[in-house]
């Protein structure tokens, strides 16, 4: 996935109401699902241009925003100065890749679906994570192929809760709990989004 898909996006990204909004909706339901300190170290999954770490960044120390769109990673750094939490910006591949580093919680928003093995990639936040941590992970709920009006860098046309709470328990998850956050509406139809919550468990899965 070296083609950047977000170029020609990542400028006027954030002047789609729906999509703040949206955001928005995940970022409330997030701290009321987690119990995120202000001592905590965040990693954002598919940080985009911040618009979920920037709700999240006035509750914790720091957040590591990972995303393999240089565009985006460009327009993140521009606001580093008005964040209210340390920010770190990897440009880096999580599924060719990892972090030499745990987090105390990984968090991400519509990003899973550009995910092409959500198997090993639930595996890969597992190992990422201390014992205790959380992942909160948001993206749609299983649609028909209608959301996008382009499918480049598209792997899923969202998930069913129930395949994705598994991949979450394979990987080594516990206390998994899949609610509603929030809904995008596009041309004259409601998308619903979820969020998915677990734990990871003191002992890593051999799978």
């Amino acid at each position: 996935m070296s083609k950047d898909y977000f170029a020609h996006k990542a400028e006027s990204y954030e002047q789609n109401r729906d999509r703040v909004d949206n955001v928005s909706n995940i970022a409330n339901t997030i701290l009321e699902k987690t119990h995120i300190e202000p001592s905590m170290h965040l990693m954002d999954f598919g940080s985009g241009t911040g618009l979920l770490l920037e709700r999240i960044a006035p509750h914790v120390k720091k957040i590591t925003a990972v995303d393999i769109s240089p565009s985006m990673n460009r327009q993140l750094a521009e606001k580093r100065a008005s964040l209210q939490c340390e920010l770190d910006v990897r440009e880096i591949d999580l599924e060719e890749q990892s972090i030499d580093e745990c987090f105390d919680g990984i968090i991400s928003s519509m990003t899973m679906h550009h995910v092409r093995d959500i198997d090993a990639m639930f595996r890969r936040f597992r190992e990422l994570l201390k014992p205790g941590g959380f992942i909160a992970i948001s993206d749609l709920d299983k649609e028909d192929g209608t959301f996008h009006s382009e499918d480049t860098g598209v792997f899923h046309f969202g998930f069913e809760r129930n395949d994705i709470a598994r991949a979450a328990e394979q990987a080594g998850f516990s206390g998994i709990e899949v609610v509603s956050a929030s809904a995008i509406e596009k041309e004259d139809r409601s998308y619903p989004v979820f969020l998915l919550t677990a734990t990871a468990s003191s002992h890593k899965s051999d799978g």
